[in-house]
């Protein structure tokens, strides 16, 4: 772990548009980012991964030869355990990138993203946490949560979680951050991190996105339920 900190970042890059990858590299390597490799399918970002073992990987979703979607499995599956992967996507969301959540990608960037954006979202998720936009997440899930009958279901038993711990990851799925969980709940912030922390660990999972999925894909939490939108928000689109 002292390794981990005290090395730079790294990153791959993987986009079949050249213009792409050489403008988010130059964005990081001002940052003092490392790149360590550009990718212009999901192959050659496998084969990357496997080759430099960045701490980031910026994936497109839509590569020719083999996608973004598959290369997310490839590289979870291969045993990059401190890799992330964060999707490049436009604004129109679609399943592929709710597929690659479920993958074990940490999250999705709009490929308009700011410079300064770019480098704060490349940081956070190699610190562990994961990015995700709540409002465009919870869109996101609502429209493909157990609506794949292709796919098999997830299940993951949550008799492990105590009641708070449910509770916690309810509200968790509707995006909150510890923040606001801390107030909703009357808890110090110290204490709400330390419940998400034992919900990943007992459940397994990576991050708060793959947290978010999972409420949904169990039933916990119901797509368009009031539950599912945060104090404040109206629903519809």
């Amino acid at each position: 772990m002292d390794d981990l900190v005290n090395r730079s970042l790294r990153v791959v890059i993987a986009d079949d548009q050249a213009l792409v990858r050489s403008g988010f590299g130059m964005i990081l390597a001002a940052d003092g980012i490392e790149v360590t490799a550009e990718a212009a399918d999901g192959a050659e970002a496998v084969a990357a991964v496997r080759r430099t073992r960045p701490d980031v990987v910026l994936m497109d979703i839509r590569m020719p030869e083999m996608d973004g979607l598959e290369a997310t499995r490839r590289i979870m599956a291969g045993g990059a355990s401190e890799t992330r992967v964060l999707i490049l996507t436009t604004y129109d969301l679609d399943h592929y990138v709710y597929a690659a959540l479920t993958a074990g990608a940490s999250g999705f960037l709009l490929k308009d993203v700011t410079p300064e954006h770019l480098v704060a979202a490349v940081r956070l998720v190699r610190a562990g946490d994961a990015l995700l936009a709540p409002a465009i997440t919870r869109r996101l899930v609502e429209r493909f949560a157990r609506r794949d009958e292709a796919e098999p279901d997830v299940h993951r038993d949550l008799s492990g979680l105590t009641p708070r711990e449910l509770e916690v990851l309810r509200l968790l799925a509707t995006g909150l951050s510890n923040a606001e969980l801390a107030d909703r709940l009357n808890l110090s912030p110290t204490t709400v991190k330390t419940h998400v922390a034992r919900i990943l660990s007992k459940l397994g999972l990576r991050d708060r996105v793959q947290a978010v999925v999972l409420a949904y894909e169990t039933g916990l939490i119901a797509p368009g339920s009031p539950a599912d939108r945060p104090p404040g928000s109206v629903s519809g689109r």
